[in-house]
């Protein structure tokens, strides 16, 4: 090989010197056969044996009413109109209102369902039905209270731009046991795509062959998937061999992870021309299914996505991501929140019902829930609350998590986490122990330091785990 001076580098002095010793050690401490020839996607054991294989992430961007639909409290509705305890103000800053708002009660009816005797609002009829099977989470908090911080925060433990999702950190620890489907999906329903963009399923400066990969919900997933007219199979594939052949003798030159990332996806899009669109023909599945979803085939909608989940991860797919943007009430917070409870409620629990007769909840964890919860105080008249950061109503399903539990309880009002208080942080330490691994151990050197989803926080929660 003819290089310049100012072009050796590194990888080249040490795989020519030494008679290779150099490279040979490289390879080694990377725990892969040759670095040219490496999948990053390869199926990977994580720290411990794992309760959780795949994860379904139900994102309701927007951040719901935990007073509306989990979180019943008597005295807000006792004293709904009056200001609420100076005292419970002491230093609390709120998003858009006037902290000294009058108090808001609780708009809808609530009622105790299953063995477990769980209390749940009239809006949420289907999940009632499947109660015993899930964990509530009364008493999460978060550090954010605006949209794309916060979404931010609970998609990557930082309310900067620029980490890792947690999807892209599961598919960087686990791999994928999908060879035709990438390893980690995003979808998205609702009214708009979610306030914190992409870098909710971003990789961050992992390698970006992590990344999430948004699927759309008609059609082709993704744009361009299928070849232009005059471009048969055999001609694609004898372009992406030569195409590969170059990239390939790059990657020998320079170990860039970027040029992998490259040639996976090229690969992993031709196989998609085959699996994608047996994937994408939800008309195969059987009446009953469609109709215990209420999922229309090709009429993109939440319901569609859920039972798209379900596919997903029946194919090896290890982490997929529904994002369904349109929990935002500031105002016409009755007629809104029905609407979307109408739209999630039954796919919700057709999920985990359909999951639980497949055999498949106990290898896949279902969470659901937002970026944060909404004020006890009024916004917008007599018919809105905003954000809030200090409590907030999570659920999680199959996976290892205990069922028919409620975890964590807020004050009379609603307003703080009075017990067992559960960050998002303390979330992400415990999915990550679900899925085999040991949150402070799964890390990735970058500009001098190991960063980890958790960061320098995180604490997993013992009383979620069966």
């Amino acid at each position: 090989m003819n290089m310049k001076p100012n072009q050796i580098a590194r990888r080249w002095f040490m795989e020519q010197c030494g008679v290779g010793l150099g490279a040979m050690a490289l390879g080694h401490l990377c725990g892969v056969k040759g670095l040219a020839s490496d999948n990053p996607l390869a199926p990977k054991q994580p720290h411990f044996a794992p309760k959780a294989k795949n994860i379904i992430f139900l994102f309701m961007a927007g951040a719901p009413s935990h007073l509306e639909m989990f979180d019943y409290k008597p005295q807000l509705a006792k004293f709904d109109g009056t200001l609420p305890p100076a005292d419970l103000l002491k230093g609390y800053r709120a998003a858009f209102i006037n902290p000294n708002s009058k108090l808001l009660g609780p708009k809808f009816k609530f009622a105790k369902y299953g063995q477990s005797g769980a209390e749940l609002s009239e809006l949420l009829p289907h999940l009632a039905k499947v109660v015993d099977d899930i964990s509530i989470v009364k008493s999460m908090t978060t550090d954010a209270f605006n949209h794309a911080p916060g979404q931010i925060l609970m998609n990557t433990g930082s309310q900067l731009f620029g980490r890792p999702s947690m999807g892209s950190w599961v598919t960087y620890g686990l791999g994928s046991e999908s060879q035709d489907l990438p390893a980690f999906v995003v979808t998205s329903s609702g009214k708009k795509g979610p306030s914190g963009g992409n870098s909710c399923w971003g990789s961050g400066f992992l390698p970006t062959v992590y990344q999430g990969v948004q699927f759309r919900g008609s059609g082709d997933p993704v744009l361009y998937l299928s070849n232009p007219p005059g471009v048969d199979n055999e001609l694609q594939r004898n372009s992406l061999d030569s195409i590969k052949k170059l990239n390939q003798m790059r990657l020998d030159v320079t170990g860039d992870p970027e040029i992998a990332t490259r040639i996976n996806s090229f690969e992993m899009a031709f196989r998609m021309q085959t699996s994608a669109p047996e994937l994408m023909d939800l008309a195969k599945e059987p009446k009953h299914i469609l109709e215990m979803y209420g999922a229309e085939p090709g009429k993109p909608s939440f319901a569609n996505n859920c039972l798209m989940a379900r596919r997903l991860v029946e194919r090896g797919v290890r982490y997929v991501q529904l994002f369904h943007e349109a929990w935002d009430q500031h105002g016409n917070l009755v007629k809104d929140i029905k609407q979307n409870c109408i739209d999630t409620d039954q796919a919700c629990a057709a999920l985990v019902q359909d999951l639980k007769q497949r055999g498949m909840l106990k290898d896949t964890l279902v969470v659901w829930g937002g970026e944060f919860g909404r004020t006890p105080m009024v916004q917008g008249g007599n018919d809105g609350r905003d954000h809030h950061p200090n409590a907030f109503t999570m659920w999680m399903a199959g996976g290892g998590i205990k069922p028919g539990i409620t975890l964590g309880e807020t004050d009379e009002l609603g307003f703080n986490v009075v017990k067992d208080k559960v960050h998002v942080h303390d979330l992400h330490a415990t999915i990550l122990q679900l899925l085999g691994f040991d949150h402070k151990k799964l890390t990735y050197r970058f500009q001098g330091r190991d960063f980890r989803l958790t960061d320098v926080h995180g604490n997993v929660v013992p009383q979620l785990l069966a």
